[in-house]
């Protein structure tokens, strides 16, 4: 999120990194949201954007909810809270360099750490259980398994038995709500509901042990009721394709097998100097710090209160929430640290597939519909305070991040007086250059890929870099620029340089060289240096597969952070539409009457990052917008010439139509646009009906002058997203009409999933308009 201009006292002083996105960390999120701290920034480490809310999976499974009534919306939540998202894995802790290492970013640095990451099934502890079992946990995992059980289930012929080993709360909940779930789905398909058979397996003696026994009673009668076969005292031993082995040397038949037992905690935590219980759980004091780590705290399943110890339930994340973030505000300020003892009894509202659930509280039982609706109102009123329906979350009070509240964090001598200089006026020309050292450190372990015609480049750094053009080559030149429209600068640094190699790749050329232009925000000299480093590996790894050599660059100081590149190609001398060699340059006017109009990527970034900065876009709607934007030209643009593509460009800030004018023009043609056709981004037209577009919309607007009876097409939903400014958009391509087809396979097959033929090239008309709409 590009926060509004603030005092130079508000930037980040102290970095809390949250590891995960479970029910302890979105309180925390909320509970800073509502009351920032200056100085103090947070970033979220969570791997998925949506994160489910245990107590109302049940419900979701046996189909009372839907996805987003479950699910809380961890990228937006984040925003909301000022927080930075890394859409990551972590895989380990460099305790000595403070850094959570993660599975596919550079390391992230940490002044405070806390993790939230729920348990791990242990599935391998039994032979075949990880090869033939659903694990329910861990639970942000869980709906993409569910998803695929339920449609196997669905269409297997004949009679399906499904196993559930796990005789806790959750198992027994669990398998009533997929046997309720799946009687409804065999009867919507005219199918007979017993050709469904449960059984339950656990090892203990009794479902529910930790329910008193009227609970348990219960639930023994409403199993034996909708003929489940429970096996109690029955170890799980060994787990095939079909069947399951109990610790009696018997095999159960199974085909199905469902794994809600013996989960524990992440496997890299051993891996790290943090104390871990015997089950891998993160041993932490009253206070919730580690007992090895006072920098790092836990909370939730992962967490095991050493003092206190207690079942692994939601309702102690939750609750857990409040403390934590109060600790860690406490921590970076300076203060003293608050010990949270957690209840000894708690409410368990139990659901039984149906709309009907039990009530447990130490020896407390009640059931019946009402405590289904009881329940189903205290969840739903938690899910309120994580809304993820568009626009619900409270704004921001008027000036909230302005405010010029002092910073509360505690620095030490010198980083007093970086601060002090940080905030001092700044000078301007050189003067506003990022520090020698600085910029060294952050980029000392950069690997730019290295080309033979690169004579002074950084591996030898001078005034300029020296490059040869090999014999036979023409040189293309580009520039791009622009700020940053996310808060994580590494993948900005992907789709910056992503951005820029788009004209390359357009133009029919190969990657060369490219320079790098940078302005940082000033601060901290640490968290400068981390920002350029994160912002430039994710750039660096683009070039680099690009085969396209960094060879040199200017960072400055600034209000914003920003990035571009001049990036030089190499295509063939001469290269005519005619040349020999059929490596013609591709320029826009190439288009001829008869051929196709191929788009490789979908549209909408401009309305999607624009709805993402008022809160209006979900987080899956920006992550499959940052993929597409990842998501390299290079190989659709080698695709499109082995078609005898013939006109190409990429689209970026003047949107499909105004870069299909700017190919119309030269060329001397018209062309047709099927709006029914165009390939679109999730969410695009939702956050386009809703009024939300890009501030640079009103200007390409301008050219509605080019569609012919552009009156009739004004009300057509998908009409504003013709005027739509793409970031890092794919290649528009005029292609032989014959050869269409072909080259869409061959688009596909290469990754581009959602590249389409949107239109064709007319002969030009009598109308000074070249474009046509229909659709």
């Amino acid at each position: 999120m590009q926060q509004p201009q603030q005092p130079l006292g508000l930037q980040a002083l102290r970095d809390i990194v949250l590891v995960g996105g479970g029910h302890s960390h979105v309180g925390v999120l909320k509970r800073f949201a509502m009351k920032p701290e200056p100085g103090v920034r947070l970033t979220v480490i969570c791997r998925d954007t949506h994160t489910p809310y245990s107590g109302m999976l049940p419900g979701y499974v046996a189909g009372h909810y839907t996805y987003d009534d479950v699910h809380i919306d961890l990228r937006r939540l984040a925003q909301y809270a000022g927080a930075r998202f890394f859409s990551d894995e972590a895989i380990g802790i460099d305790h000595e360099a403070q850094t959570v290492l993660c599975r596919s970013r550079p390391p992230v640095p940490y002044d405070w750490m806390s993790i939230n990451i729920g348990s791990t099934p242990r599935v391998n502890s039994v032979i075949g259980a990880g090869e033939h079992a659903v694990p329910v946990k861990p639970i942000h995992q869980f709906n993409d398994r569910w998803q695929r059980l339920l449609e196997r289930i669905k269409k297997h012929p004949g009679q399906t038995r499904v196993a559930v080993v796990g005789g806790g709360a959750g198992g027994v909940e669990l398998l009533l709500a997929m046997q309720y779930r799946l009687s409804n789905e065999l009867s919507a398909q005219a199918r007979d509901p017993n050709e469904l058979h449960f059984s339950l397996f656990t090892r203990g003696t009794q479902i529910l042990p930790t329910h008193n026994p009227r609970v348990r009673a219960r639930f023994q009668a409403t199993l034996k009721q909708r003929g489940v076969e429970v096996h109690t005292a029955t170890d799980v031993v060994g787990v095939e394709a079909g069947q399951l082995q109990t610790a009696d040397g018997n095999w159960h038949a199974a085909d199905e097998i469902v794994w809600v037992t013996n989960a524990g905690g992440a496997a890299w935590l051993r891996d790290t100097r943090l104390a871990l219980d015997d089950d891998g759980f993160i041993q932490v004091s009253d206070t919730l710090q580690s007992l090895s780590d006072p920098r790092i705290f836990a909370a939730g399943d992962i967490a095991s209160q050493v003092d206190h110890p207690r079942e692994k339930a939601g309702v102690f994340a939750v609750r857990q929430g409040r403390p934590l973030a109060d600790n860690l505000r406490a921590a970076v300020i300076g203060r003293p640290l608050s010990p949270y003892r957690p209840q000894a009894k708690w409410l368990a509202l139990i659901s039984t597939g149906d709309r009907h659930a039990v009530a447990s509280r130490g020896g407390l039982f009640l059931a019946g519909d009402w405590v289904w609706r009881w329940k189903d109102g205290i969840d739903r009123r938690f899910m309120a305070r994580f809304t993820t329906r568009l626009n619900d979350l409270p704004p921001m009070q008027e000036g909230a991040m302005r405010a010029p509240r002092a910073s509360r964090v505690a620095l030490d001598e010198e980083e007093s007086a970086q601060a002090i200089s940080a905030i001092a006026m700044r000078c301007g020309g050189c003067g506003a250059k990022v520090g020698a050292s600085v910029l060294s450190r952050a980029l000392s372990t950069l690997q730019p890929v290295v080309r033979d015609e690169v004579l002074v480049g950084l591996h030898a750094p001078d005034d300029a870099a020296v490059v040869r053009i090999p014999q036979g080559k023409d040189v293309v030149h580009t520039v791009d620029f622009f700020r940053a429209f996310i808060d994580d600068p590494y993948v900005f640094g992907k789709v910056a340089a992503n951005h820029a190699l788009g004209d390359i790749f357009a133009m029919g050329a190969e990657a060369q060289t490219a320079t790098a232009v940078a302005t940082v925000p000033q601060g901290l000299e640490a968290k400068v240096e981390d920002t350029v480093y994160q912002m430039m590996r994710g750039a660096v790894e683009v070039l680099n597969e690009a085969g396209c050599a960094l060879v040199g660059g200017h960072t400055g100081e600034g209000s914003e952070l920003a990035l571009g590149f001049a990036v030089n190609g190499l295509i063939d001398a001469g290269g005519a539409s005619d040349s020999p060699t059929g490596k013609a340059i591709l320029t826009k006017g190439g288009l001829r009457p008869g051929q196709v109009l191929v788009l490789t990527k979908p549209i909408g970034t401009g309305t999607l990052f624009a709805a993402h900065a008022r809160l209006g876009a979900r987080g899956r709607w920006i992550d499959a917008a940052l993929a597409s934007m990842c998501q390299s030209s290079r190989q659709g643009a080698n695709c499109l010439r082995e078609h005898g593509a013939t006109a190409c460009t990429d689209l970026t800030g003047f949107g499909l139509l105004g870069h299909l004018v700017e190919m119309t023009r030269p060329s001397e043609m018209d062309a047709e646009l099927d709006l029914t056709a165009l390939p679109l981004l999730e969410g695009a037209e939702e956050t386009v009906a809703a009024g939300i577009l890009s501030s640079l919309q009103p200007a390409n607007v301008r050219l509605r002058r080019a569609i012919r009876d552009q009156a009739a097409w004004v009300d057509h939903p998908r009409y504003p997203l013709l005027f739509d400014p793409q970031t890092a958009g794919g290649l528009l391509a005029s292609v032989p009409a014959e050869r269409a087809e072909a080259c869409l396979d061959a688009l596909h097959a290469l990754g581009y999933a959602r590249a389409a033929i949107i239109g064709r090239v007319l002969e030009p008309g009598e109308g000074l308009e070249p474009i046509h709409l229909k659709g």
